[in-house]
């Protein structure tokens, strides 16, 4: 089975719209981009088309590549202060003059929709969040769309980012899975894996997860996303995730594919994390 990001991701920003009617007034979404980094500029894009879709007013601010980490703290401080600001989202990566923890603790816990804020990130491994992280929490409402059990399931997750790593093993052990974190010195990532009923992958390798480490049957999910080289397409280039899709589905019960799996859904838990900010403070 294939787990299609773009039918759940359609399905989630269809129950919101619905959420938002009842709410007393437009959302507004502050996205910071520093810099004219092409991929940023285009995951900003992104998430401006999904802003409209909703009914969410978006605003990115666009600011120079040289600008100082005080300099970029004054902006999020003046989104903290701004009463028609619901979420803030400063797109990462920064320049490396910046100083990114020091700017992601700037942003107001209570605004901060990618939940990186130390107080989010708390709440989040104490199991009592306001908010989750996006994509941890797109990869929780794929499984619960298409009725997957995690509870009582060895889950492993190969990469132990603070972005999706830590966080995504976390709402899965929450989810009662017995769960395992695989990174650079585990010994047998191979051997890990492959005791697994649930894979997540996110390492940012190219098809690292092969067919021979996946358990018959079990459930794959692809965070990855890797341009590699592929000169018979337009653009040069095309994108893979860190999973071999097509050896892999073979053995693979479900499977997300890359493009059009977990980077939609991380999308659409982004606007619902900006409701649910605004819910909690009105």
């Amino acid at each position: 089975m294939i787990l299609d990001g773009k039918v759940v991701a359609t399905a989630r920003k269809e129950e919101l719209k619905k959420a938002l009617q009842d709410f007393p007034r437009q959302l507004h979404l502050a996205v910071v981009l520093v810099g004219n980094h092409p991929a940023s500029r285009s995951y900003v894009a992104s998430k401006e088309r999904a802003c409209h879709e909703v009914g969410i007013d978006s605003q990115v601010i666009q600011l120079d590549e040289a600008i100082t980490t005080q300099e970029l703290k004054e902006v999020i401080l003046s989104l903290n202060t701004d009463p028609k600001v619901d979420g803030i989202l400063v797109q990462l990566p920064l320049p490396e003059h910046i100083q990114e923890q020091e700017i992601l603790e700037t942003i107001d816990p209570f605004k901060d929709v990618d939940c990186f804020h130390p107080y989010n990130v708390g709440r989040l491994f104490l199991g009592q969040p306001i908010v989750q992280p996006c994509t941890p929490k797109g990869v929780m409402e794929m499984l619960t769309y298409y009725g997957i059990e995690v509870a009582g399931k060895r889950a492993v997750v190969v990469g132990r980012s603070n972005i999706v790593g830590k966080p995504m093993a976390a709402l899965l052990l929450q989810a009662n899975a017995t769960v395992s974190l695989c990174h650079s010195r585990t010994k047998d990532v191979a051997e890990e894996v492959r005791r697994a009923d649930i894979v997540v992958a996110a390492v940012g390798k190219p098809k690292m997860i092969t067919k021979e480490m996946i358990k018959s049957g079990a459930v794959v999910i692809d965070v990855g996303i890797n341009r590699i080289e592929d000169s018979t397409t337009e653009k040069g280039y095309r994108i893979v995730g860190d999973v071999d899709f097509e050896g892999v589905r073979e053995v693979a019960s479900a499977i997300t594919p890359v493009p059009g799996g977990v980077g939609l859904m991380t999308v659409a838990e982004l606007l619902w994390n900006t409701y649910t900010l605004a819910k909690y403070r009105l």
